[in-house]
């Protein structure tokens, strides 16, 4: 039997004869490439890339080694295409994002939508987002907002799309996919409840309070030190402070933002009810636009895969490859197919930036029905 020191030295050697012949292999993909530019040729060949990989693995002996060279050559072969597409990307022959870089997105004379309330906390974001003069209105479903923008009835819309204790906003990750309209901005917004009431009142005259079910739950702990109030859920925050002002009954409070007390003319008999002082929500700005700014840092895209092993792996390696961040991902189910999924990801980047578009040409040329959400 030989000893451990010296089967070492035989992979070694093995290993430098894998990494010259994977050089090689490498070189003579460049060639493929230059050709492919020279003829317009796609990079991607699924017919192809599955017949070499049957032949590959029919030369292995034994289902272990079989399956280990299918994954190896699926690897070289995805590295084969990366190198490809980044000198697609050198030569010009990459193609165009079709989006337009601006300094800034336009903020005069344009109306601003969004979902909700006065005194809600999406109110709240578009006013901390665009300022206090923007023309704005607000509707009842977030789906009201997106059509708004898509038909111009409005410029902009404002959206939740996570909470950092709930989780996203499945709908409107839904309706990024379904319409034409693209993220050009986000705003985070603490979710600071405070306990409202009219002006005068003292926490001893409350007797009902009034607030959203989430919102409720989230201020549990300072509930539970007033059990003798009656906690009624409603139909979100603002419309409770809304409530409490109009009846014009201090017996009556509101579990909503301060800047809901200041919008109705309430005044606030206790700051910081909530428990969980990390919970915010982001919301996005979206318009019907293709632009983005010349100083975005985040992109967000979507995609589905084909339906096999290793396909959302070989997609991910896109980011690997290029040095991108992934930030965020999540998945949707498709409608009207079970069990397949639509994949939502973050990353960071500038649409401008080489890396970026080397990223992208290769995730779009590879998954199905691959969008670019927003750049901002």
């Amino acid at each position: 039997m030989k000893d451990l020191a010296e089967l070492r030295t035989e992979i070694d050697g093995i290993d430098r004869q894998i990494v010259e012949l994977f050089e090689k292999r490498m070189d003579i993909c460049q060639e493929v490439a230059e050709y492919k530019i020279a003829t317009g040729k796609k990079v991607f060949d699924k017919e192809r890339e599955q017949a070499k990989l049957d032949t590959l693995t029919s030369m292995a002996h034994g289902e272990i080694n079989r399956h280990g060279v299918e994954e190896l050559f699926q690897q070289i072969m995805s590295m084969s295409r990366k190198l490809q597409y980044q000198l697609l990307a050198k030569n010009g022959a990459a193609g165009r994002l079709p989006f337009i870089a601006v300094d800034d997105i336009e903020r005069e004379n344009i109306r601003v939508v969004y979902q909700g309330v006065e005194g809600a906390y999406s109110h709240a974001a578009m006013r901390k987002y665009f300022g206090d003069q923007v023309n704005c209105y607000h509707v009842d479903k977030f789906r009201d907002a997106m059509e708004a923008i898509a038909e111009g009835a409005a410029d902009y819309a404002v959206l939740p799309i996570e909470n950092s204790s709930a989780g996203i906003i499945a709908d409107n990750y839904d309706l990024l996919v379904n319409f034409e309209n693209y993220i050009v901005g986000e705003q985070v917004v603490k979710c600071e409840h405070a306990l409202l009431g009219l002006p005068g009142t003292r926490l001893e005259d409350v007797q009902t309070v009034y607030s959203h079910p989430q919102a409720i739950a989230q201020c549990e702990e300072y509930l539970d030190q007033h059990r003798s109030w009656h906690v009624i859920p409603y139909g979100n925050t603002a419309m409770a402070a809304k409530k409490v002002a109009e009846d014009g009954d201090r017996t009556q409070a509101a579990i909503a933002s301060e800047f809901a007390a200041k919008l109705f003319g309430l005044e606030v008999l206790a700051e910081h009810v909530y428990y969980n002082e990390a919970n915010s929500t982001r919301f996005i700005v979206v318009t019907n636009q293709r632009v983005f700014r010349k100083d975005a840092s985040k992109i967000s895209i979507c995609f589905e895969v084909p339906h096999r092993s290793g396909s959302l792996y070989g997609i991910l390696s896109h980011f690997i490859y290029n040095n991108l961040n992934m930030t965020k991902i999540e998945s949707r189910p498709i409608p009207g197919r079970n069990w397949e999924y639509r994949f939502f990801i973050d990353f960071e980047g500038n649409l401008g930036d080489s890396a970026v578009k080397n990223a992208l040409r290769g995730i779009r040329e590879e998954a199905i029905n691959m969008k670019i959400l927003g750049n901002y």
